[in-house]
């Protein structure tokens, strides 16, 4: 039978995560930019040093963001997850979707501390597997092994983020036991059905590849247009670097922030990267997930992992292994 629910309509109706946690995003861009300009304006002005103040600005911005979204922005990647999961596996949506997310997610994870403890125990294991297949990687290219291995790796991670996903979607399933025991079960679901789990990896490298080059591409143009219109702060901090890095080694990002043009550029690739990995996150990839999220959930259900399956982890992770010693 088909489902009554589909893949477009979960998402658009868990959208409502995504835009929050957009808003979020975008506000936590602009604190970290406004604390950045004022560090150099300020050390500028005081002592003549403005890389310093940049450098303290962006630092303090970081730490400020880094400690707000660990207590805040999970409720929105979790709770949008939490609805998905129960979309595609009793083919309905609640009336109060940012409601019902919520408190699943505060049902689930009593703290944000627990929250933290079972992705971390997810991505230990994951990202495990990862590395193991990106050595592969690296031993069969031979000589353009590091290139292999490096392109492997960044396919690997965007497999491994879904996969996590999917494994989170999948504790949530499994209200009714530990999260630690629903963790391993989601591993497991992967090593056990890895060929069918993985069909979708054209639709998340597609996507994701139409992303960067339309979304990523349209806001690099878009800021080239904006910061060339700011030639003498960009040759001032050319300089800047210049004279900071007059008597030490020159590196190749040295080279670059000494060059006026190079430094524009690579402004602008960073903002646009920067904004295409809110806009994707938050707007594009929960697209992707729906799909991803409901081939997993469809096969995981059918073949929910007994006891005796944990000894596909035990030989597969040194990770579980450390994680099952700290839960016995």
């Amino acid at each position: 039978m088909e489902p009554k629910l589909s893949n477009g309509e979960i998402y658009k109706k868990t959208l409502t995560f995504s835009l929050k946690r957009f808003v979020f995003n975008l506000i936590m861009f602009i604190v970290i930019v406004a604390l950045s300009a004022i560090g150099f304006l300020l050390s500028d002005r005081i002592v003549g040093q403005g890389m310093y103040g940049l450098g303290i600005g962006i630092l303090i911005g970081i730490v400020l963001v880094a400690v707000l979204s660990h207590f805040f922005s999970y409720i929105f990647k979790a709770g949008q997850i939490a609805v998905m999961t129960k979309a595609v596996t009793e083919d309905q949506l609640p009336e109060d979707i940012y409601g019902t997310g919520k408190a699943m997610v505060k049902e689930r994870f009593t703290t944000v501390a627990l929250y933290y403890a079972a992705t971390s125990v997810i991505k230990g294991i994951f990202n495990e597997l990862g590395r193991v297949i990106t050595k592969i990687g690296e031993a069969v290219g031979g000589d353009t092994g590091s290139s292999i291995g490096s392109a492997i790796s960044i396919a690997i991670s965007v497999v491994v983020g879904f996969l996590c996903d999917c494994c989170l979607g999948w504790i949530f399933y499994r209200r009714d036991i530990s999260a630690f025991k629903a963790t391993c079960e989601g591993a497991v679901i992967f090593f056990k059905n890895g060929s069918t789990l993985l069909k979708n990896l054209g639709r998340m490298f597609g996507i994701g590849l139409a992303s960067l080059v339309v979304i990523g591409g349209a806001f690099f143009g878009g800021f080239y247009v904006l910061v060339s219109q700011y030639s003498e702060p960009i040759k001032a901090i050319s300089h800047e670097v210049s004279e900071f890095a007059k008597d030490g080694e020159h590196n190749k990002l040295i080279e670059i922030m000494s060059d006026p043009a190079l430094l524009t550029i690579a402004i602008c690739v960073v903002l646009a990267l920067i904004v295409w990995g809110i806009i994707h996150g938050t707007l594009v990839r929960p697209f992707i997930l729906v799909g991803v999220m409901r081939n997993y959930m469809a096969t995981a259900v059918q073949s929910i992992p007994q006891e005796s399956d944990f000894a596909i982890l035990e030989e597969h992770s040194k990770k579980y292994r450390k994680y099952k010693m700290k839960n016995e």
